[in-house]
């Protein structure tokens, strides 16, 4: 980066760009994880998958609460050099990352069908559904702080994600119009043009 800038990528991209992929292919492993009854049979199969969702979702929530409050705390104003990395290259460079981690996942939960039908597609749904919380619980502290929060992309793991692992050190902080994501990582409304005359 020329003089000094650093590429930055939102921090709330990057906790919620797993959320889709792991949601939707839990849902299709649940969905055919019932097919086989199993060795508990189908209703203790999804009883137990809906525990394993809950638990799921509310841990990977809390997972580094903390730590995420400190960095944010902590952030700096973004300098003028500074790239802000597009969300869309953002949630492709994680989900490039760990394509081989999810395929494992999927695989995995649709073998635990077998044994414990639509367990191991409700584990991993749930699992989205907390990323999806906690890139929500960011959002709504970016709306009460009035500013957007950015990590280092240098910053962020190999494979693009662990925006609150040991390597970063500070978040970085712009105005809530920067960047084409809103608060919480979602994408952002395009703005349409008028024109003519009233």
């Amino acid at each position: 980066m020329a003089r000094g800038g650093q590429g930055l990528a939102r921090v709330a991209v990057v906790v919620r760009a797993g959320a889709a992929p792991m949601w939707w292919l839990g849902v299709v492993a649940a969905g055919a994880g019932v097919v086989p009854s199993g060795v508990t049979g189908r209703r203790i199969g999804v009883l137990g998958g809906a525990v394993l969702f809950i638990v799921a979702a509310v841990l990977v929530a809390a997972l580094r609460r903390g730590r995420y409050a400190e960095l944010a705390r902590g952030a700096a104003r973004a300098g003028k050099h500074d790239v802000l990395q597009d969300r869309a290259v953002t949630l492709r460079n994680w989900r490039r990352g760990h394509r081989w981690w999810l395929l494992l996942a999927f695989a995995a939960a649709l073998a635990s069908s077998f044994a414990v039908p639509a367990a191991g597609g409700m584990l991993l749904a749930g699992v989205g559904t907390g990323l999806w919380l906690k890139a929500g619980r960011l959002g709504r502290r970016e709306r009460a702080d009035g500013h957007l929060l950015w990590v280092r992309v240098d910053w962020l793991s190999s494979r693009g994600g662990a925006p609150a692992g040991k390597r970063v050190t500070a978040y970085r902080s712009t105005g809530d119009a920067a960047g084409d994501a809103r608060p919480g990582g979602g994408r952002r409304p395009a703005r349409t043009t008028v024109s003519g005359r009233a």
